[in-house]
């Protein structure tokens, strides 16, 4: 097999940026599947896709299709993720990668026992910039890294029915916006050894700040801040006593970064050279673990993302948001 035949479930925004940059990298995108075939037949002629199907189902049993991307909102990720898996179908999902861990964990069992790859959509972490920077680390450029922050602060819709802030839909700042600095902390420093959080809740229960105070192995530190009501600067800085990396904004899309060194010197400045998006590298990962038989992510493997879901479900559980369905 010299490439993968994707199939994308569900037709909304971030399923067709994920399209467009399939077709930027020339993949092949052969199926997509709505909950309508009138929004499967649209979503098909816009990216000039061969199989358009009317349910979920059709999708996932489409023998054309070996690979699912799962672009569907957070709650829905289990039950998409799990329905491909069941047929056969390998799965990349959206970020963040299911509600909670305990999703999480079913899905990695499924898969390892079904002999198929699944992996988080944390498209961030396969960028290239992301790449460089983690062979600086590699290379000990930035010495003992002492402190990582970051944020991710938009102004979205404050209207209490969108999906953002409604809490039966997975609402909140923390799994839409926040799971990217507290993915790009676990990626530097790892796992933390204590978790602060503090956050404010809206009408809806949903939380619309999130900042958090974290410990990791060695003693670095890291803070994070996520807000869906006011728009930061969305930069991020790796902190080192050899140097320090400032990453521009948008610094979780492809963009610019400096490494710095203690007098200000800036040793190496990096920009970005990104066809579309850049949604692309990490169907491009997926394609080769799969080709190579690797069914284990190693840029972000499928052990790492359930326990930064455990991560997710530690700060939501101090800042007091907890969701419907997990009250049964």
């Amino acid at each position: 097999m010299t490439g993968l035949r994707w199939g994308i479930l569900a037709t909304g925004g971030i399923a067709g940026a994920f399209a467009s940059d399939l077709r930027t990298a020339g993949l092949d995108l052969v199926a997509v599947g709505s909950r309508s075939q009138e929004s499967a037949d649209a979503f098909a002629a816009r990216f000039d896709i061969p199989h358009a199907h009317a349910s979920y189902e059709a999708l996932v049993a489409d023998p054309d299709v070996d690979i699912v991307y799962v672009s569907t909102p957070h709650p829905m990720h289990h039950e998409n993720a799990r329905l491909a898996l069941e047929n056969g179908k390998h799965v990349l999902a959206e970020k963040a990668f299911t509600l909670n861990r305990a999703e999480a964990e079913d899905l990695q069992a499924l898969a390892a026992e079904r002999g198929l790859l699944v992996m988080e959509a944390m498209w961030t972490r396969y960028l290239p910039h992301m790449v460089r920077i983690r062979e600086l680390i590699a290379d000990g450029a930035l010495g003992e890294i002492r402190a990582v922050s970051a944020d991710h602060t938009q102004l979205l819709p404050s209207d209490p029915a969108h999906r953002l802030n409604a809490l039966e839909l997975g609402g909140g700042a923390l799994l839409d916006l926040g799971i990217y600095p507290i993915s790009f902390i676990w990626d530097i420093l790892g796992a933390p050894t204590t978790i602060h959080a503090v956050g404010r809740l809206v009408e809806t229960g949903a939380d619309s700040e999130v900042a958090t105070v974290m410990t990791h192995e060695g003693g670095a530190v890291s803070t994070s801040l996520s807000s869906s009501r006011a728009a930061g600067p969305n930069v991020a800085s790796i902190i080192g006593t050899a140097a320090r990396i400032d990453i521009d904004t948008v610094w979780y899309s492809p963009t610019t970064f400096r490494l710095v060194l203690p007098d200000g010197t800036v040793q190496e400045s990096y920009t970005s050279e990104v066809d579309g998006r850049g949604m692309q590298f990490q169907a491009l990962a997926a394609e080769r673990l799969v080709r190579d038989g690797i069914l284990q992510g190693d840029i972000l493997p499928i052990a790492e993302s359930v326990a930064i879901m455990g991560t997710l479900d530690e700060i939501r559980a101090q800042i007091g948001v907890r969701y419907p369905r997990e009250e049964v």
